[in-house]
This record gives C-alpha cells, sequence and structure tokens, in this order.
C-alpha cells in the first residue's frame, strides 16, 4: 500500500490490509502472502511493521519472543510488533482472520506509553460486528485508493485500537464482578446529578455500601481514574458551559460548583484547560 512522505508525517501509515478464511485441514501458511509476509511456522518471522489481526472464528496457536505459546481462542485479536520475532497457526478447525498492518509514530509512542506491549499482544474481545466493519471500511478504502486514503485508513486503525483496549477491559471488569461494575455505575451517575451540591465521595461510598478506600480502589479500577478527580473534572466541564452560557460571576460559579474559593477554582480551571476563567466569559 503506497505512503507519502507527507502521509508519513500523520502520525500513522497502512501497509497492508487483508482477509483470509483457512478450511480445516488447509495447509497454513498459505502461497497468497505477499511478498516479506510468508514464513514458515518453526522459523517465524520479524516484521518491520505493526499488524493487528482478528479472527471471528476459529483456533489457533501463537509465540513470540516475549510470549511462549500461547492459544488464540475465537474472538481473539492479537498484535505483532516490529522487530519481535513471532509465529501463529490456525489449528484443525481453521479459522477466519482479518489482518491490516502500519507504522508510525502513534503507535510507537503507546508502547513507549505502556499502553500496548509485546508481553500482552492478545486480546480477548469475542465477537464483534464494529470490529469486522471497520477492518470491511479499510479494505474498501484501500480498494478505491481515493485521496487522502492513508488518513482515513489510519483512522480505522486508531479505532480498532481503542475498540480493542476498551472491549477487553470491560469484558474483564464485568467477568471480574458485575456487582462492583454495576455499583460504580451508579456512583457515576449520583456524581454526575450532584455536581452543585455539597456531595463528598465519602458520603458516595457510604450510599454504595462500602468503604471509602475501597470505593476508591475499584472506581479507579474500572474508569482509571479517582472518584474524587472525576468529580473535579465534571465540575471543571459545568463551569466551562456556566462560563460561555452565562453572565454569572467567575466567584457564583465557583460556589455554586462547590469548589473551596474562587482562587481554588481559577487554579484548578487553569491546570485543566490551559486557560483562565476569564478567557470564557462572555463578551
Amino acid at each position: 500500500m503506497l505512503a507519502n512522505e507527507r502521509d508519513a508525517q500523520w502520525g500513522l501509515t497502512v501497509t497492508t490490509i487483508g482477509y483470509e478464511e483457512i478450511a480445516p485441514g488447509d495447509s497454513y501458511p498459505t502461497k497468497g502472502h505477499a511478498d516479506g509476509y510468508y514464513f514458515e511456522l518453526d522459523k517465524g518471522r520479524v516484521l518491520n511493521e505493526y499488524q493487528l489481526l482478528y479472527n471471528p472464528e476459529g483456533e489457533g496457536l501463537f509465540r513470540s519472543s516475549s510470549v511462549k505459546e500461547t492459544k488464540l481462542r475465537e474472538g481473539d485479536m492479537f498484535l505483532l510488533f516490529p522487530g519481535e520475532w513471532h509465529s501463529y497457526h490456525p489449528l484443525e478447525r481453521g479459522w477466519k482472520s482479518y489482518w491490516i498492518g502500519f507504522k508510525g509514530k502513534n503507535m510507537d509512542d503507546r508502547v513507549k506509553a505502556g499502553f500496548l506491549s509485546p508481553e500482552k499482544p492478545i486480546y480477548h474481545i469475542g465477537f464483534s460486528d464494529n470490529i469486522v466493519a471497520l477492518y470491511k471500511q479499510a479494505y474498501e478504502a484501500a480498494i478505491e485508493e481515493a485521496a487522502y486514503s492513508q488518513q482515513l485508513m489510519a483512522g480505522i486503525v486508531n479505532h480498532l485500537i481503542g475498540m480493542m483496549y476498551s472491549l477487553e477491559r470491560n469484558i474483564e471488569l464485568k467477568t471480574r464482578n458485575q456487582t462492583h461494575v454495576d455499583m460504580i455505575n451508579r456512583a457515576r451517575l449520583r456524581i454526575r446529578e450532584s455536581l452543585e451540591s455539597s456531595l463528598t465521595i465519602q458520603k458516595v461510598a457510604e450510599d454504595m455500601g462500602v468503604s471509602y478506600s475501597n470505593f476508591r480502589k475499584l472506581f479507579k479500577e474500572f474508569t482509571g481514574i479517582s472518584p474524587a478527580t472525576y468529580q473535579q473534572d465534571l465540575r471543571l466541564q459545568r463551569a466551562k458551559e456556566l462560563l460561555s452560557t452565562t453572565d454569572m460571576s467567575i466567584k457564583e460559579i465557583a460556589y455554586r460548583l462547590n469548589f473551596e474559593s474562587p482562587d481554588y477554582f481559577s487554579a484548578k480551571f487553569k491546570i485543566k484547560t490551559g486557560r483562565r476563567p476569564s478567557e470564557l466569559r462572555i463578551l
């Protein structure tokens, strides 16, 4: 797939995309692999790009420099990393597999930040019509080769990675304890509906029937942030709305949203948004 120097500056370019069905008993890898992608199972291969594969049907085996032989289940997505030796293949029943290859700074930065790692290449998301539709959309864009198709396909890759990351995380949380998931969802709704009250996180935990420390731990595990930060961020978001749609003073908004003082509110607002509250003031 062609990409020019300008495309590379976008941060992510797509190199290959495709789909294959391996019937029970068929040999693998297929001879249809393009130059540079074919490999022998025992020797494996090393790529100079990332690949994201999704197997909505069938099972297989995967191994790499960082991961011992691991079973690929139906509904798994798995990532291949540049410079990382790997080998994989379907088991006796075969599989259906979508793949897309890509490279770029956007992906490198996610790996450096620890969001994605060769030590954790497999994500179980189950069957997803949305994932399949995204692969098909990327394939159609590649075939059409319309202007700026690389930017379109890069967006699809980012969407795929985001969905993969989110779907597995939510499956894990729900599998672990649906009661906890329901509790956190109720708590988030309670906080969201009480931004202009003096509701404390301790009171929310008490109403949920758990200790504050346990509630805070579960909330952060599910959302990625503490309940106090969640509440404050929502209040700052509400403050932006009031600043741009009403003639309330900054002092009035600060106290209405239960900040300790106007100065404290202004400081937190500047940290969160990069601007002072007065900069959003109605002219």
